[in-house]
C-alpha cells in the first residue's frame, strides 16, 4: 500500500516503501516534496535508536514547527529507518 504524508491540504511525501517503527511511518527521504523541509535546531534521544533531528515543514509559506524527524546516525537496532523521515504535529499520514 502506498502511504501519503499530508499537511495544509498538501501531499509532502509519498512512498510504497514506509518502514513502521513504534506506529510511525518511516519515509524515505527521496520521496518527500523537494522544498518542504527545512532543518531545524532541535534533537531528542531514543534510547534504542539513537539521536533524532527534526525538520521543521513548509507548505505555501505556512511552516509547522519540528513537524519530521529522522535519525542522521541510528543505534544498530534502528538501521533499517536510516535515511528515513518520520512526520507527526498535525502531519496526516494515511494509505492511498
Amino acid at each position: 500500500m502506498s502511504m501519503q504524508a499530508v499537511w495544509n491540504g498538501t501531499v509532502i511525501a509519498e512512498s510504497d516503501d514506509t518502514v513502521v517503527v513504534e506506529n510511525n511511518h518511516y519515509f524515505p527521504l527521496d520521496s518527500v516534496r523537494e522544498g518542504v523541509l527545512v532543518e531545524s535546531d532541535l534533537t531528542s534521544v531514543c534510547p534504542w535508536k539513537g539521536t533524532a533531528s527534526y525538520y521543521s515543514v513548509k507548505v505555501d509559506g505556512a511552516v509547522n514547527e519540528d513537524a519530521a524527524w529522522y535519525y542522521p546516525e541510528p543505534k544498530p537496532a534502528a538501521a533499517e529507518i536510516a535515511d528515513r523521515v518520520a512526520f507527526w504535529r498535525g502531519v496526516e499520514v494515511r494509505g492511498s
